[in-house]
């Protein structure tokens, strides 16, 4: 006869377990301690097996029912319940240990070594405050743009919106360290190009998308007009100084032996200097024959007199197809502030300083020219190093530790 459950409750435990059938395989079995678990017998392949069916009463007689016809209609579909279970639950241990957070995770620790500690700790902070809560325990491979702009957007929300694109772009990171791991098939972040809006506060045109900004700096690289206009165009990513000071530069200024630029900054009629990487020391060596018995750097085509026009940078540019929405003359202190620190991990007051911007100290003083300045040489020509990177085709990698 078919269980019921005043059966079920009344049925006591013996010194041996107890089995009250039901029907179709399903049987209830009574430990002797008193627990009770419902079991499913099934023969499969000619083999009789045996399947777990939940602990009574947290399973009831109902429940127990529906979970028999379900593990015997897989064995008509010639499937065996207890390796399906096996694989379900290999499938979940999988799926969690391919979860977003575990991913970023693994990724941190490989690559945290190599940035310092504030910047680090930064965008650790930056997952676990605005990102874990809603995608972290997401598998990877399953995380759809629109969960990521749902999660950019909180942090957009609340006026945040530098940092909610800086975290897209370490989201992006993750994602194509999954994919180049093995663990994701794209990187959805790509999707969301323009989907926030640029932060506040006049920031020129700038792209920072690795594999753009290589396209550009080929395009540069191999502009077929004058080479005054050549030479500013290639140095003009090496030294990130605003437009302005590049194109009135003076050859006074510059001492090529111990490559230093020195010269007043016009926002704040403050003393400056540029360390000069190789790269930018061997574009001014080429120019120097041309320009060097002259005052300026680059002198205007009708005047060696002047400098160059204001102009002739960015026409330039949009000559090459390079459109305004993506870069601009001022856009590439943009873009180093931006690589710098979110990929080269440099410490920002170094990249602060170099930048000419206002840097105090705990006293509130304002560090002098000289700051940092044997850091700021390593990380000017790591920058270089890396612009080279990109150029040859090395977009996909975001670290490179200059020994």
């Amino acid at each position: 006869m078919p269980l019921t459950d005043i059966a079920i409750r009344k049925a006591k435990a013996g010194e041996k377990p107890v089995r009250l059938s039901d029907e179709r395989g399903l049987y209830l079995e009574i430990a002797p301690g008193g627990g009770k678990w419902w079991r499913l017998k099934y023969r499969f392949e000619g083999k009789e097996k045996r399947l777990s069916l939940g602990v009574y009463p947290d399973v009831g007689l109902k429940e127990a029912r529906e979970r028999r016809d379900a593990a015997r209609k897989l064995v008509a579909d010639g499937v065996d319940p207890s390796e399906n279970r096996k694989a379900q639950k290999a499938a979940k241990a999988d799926r969690a240990a391919n979860s977003f957070e575990v991913i970023t995770r693994e990724w941190f620790a490989k690559y945290s070594s190599q940035w310092v500690d504030y910047h680090g700790d930064r965008i650790l902070k930056r997952f676990e405050r605005d990102i874990f809560p809603w995608i972290g325990d997401r598998p990877i491979a399953d995380i759809t743009a629109q969960e990521v702009l749902a999660v950019i957007r909180r942090i957009e929300g609340r006026g945040a919106v530098e940092t909610a694109h800086r975290a897209l772009s370490n989201c992006g990171q993750v994602f194509r360290y999954a994919v180049a791991t093995g663990r994701a098939g794209r990187d959805p972040s790509g999707d969301l190009k323009g989907a926030i809006p640029p932060a506040q506060g006049g920031h020129m045109a700038a792209t920072t998308e690795p594999l753009r900004l290589a396209e550009i700096l080929r395009a540069m690289d191999g502009y077929e007009g004058t080479l005054i206009v050549k030479c500013a165009l290639r140095l003009a990513p090496l030294v990130f100084v605003r437009p302005g000071e590049l194109r009135k530069a003076e050859w006074a200024d510059f001492d090529l032996e111990a490559a230093e630029w020195r010269y007043i900054v016009t926002k704040t009629k403050t003393q400056h200097i540029v360390p000069l990487c190789s790269q930018a020391l061997e574009i001014l060596r080429e120019l120097q024959p041309l320009t060097g018995k002259g005052r300026f750097v680059f002198p205007s085509a009708r005047s060696s007199a002047r400098p160059m026009s204001d102009n002739a940078v960015l026409a330039a540019m949009r000559r090459m197809g390079i459109p305004k929405e993506e870069m601009s003359g001022h856009g590439f202190r943009a873009v180093a502030r931006t690589i710098l620190d979110e990929v080269l991990g440099v410490r920002p007051d170094f990249i602060e300083h170099q930048l000419a911007h206002a840097v105090r100290d705990p006293n509130g003083r304002a560090y002098n020219r000289t700051a940092h300045l044997a850091e700021r040489r390593k990380m000017m020509q790591q920058w270089a190093d890396y612009l080279d990177l990109l150029k040859a085709g090395g977009g996909a990698i975001t670290m490179l530790k200059r020994a």
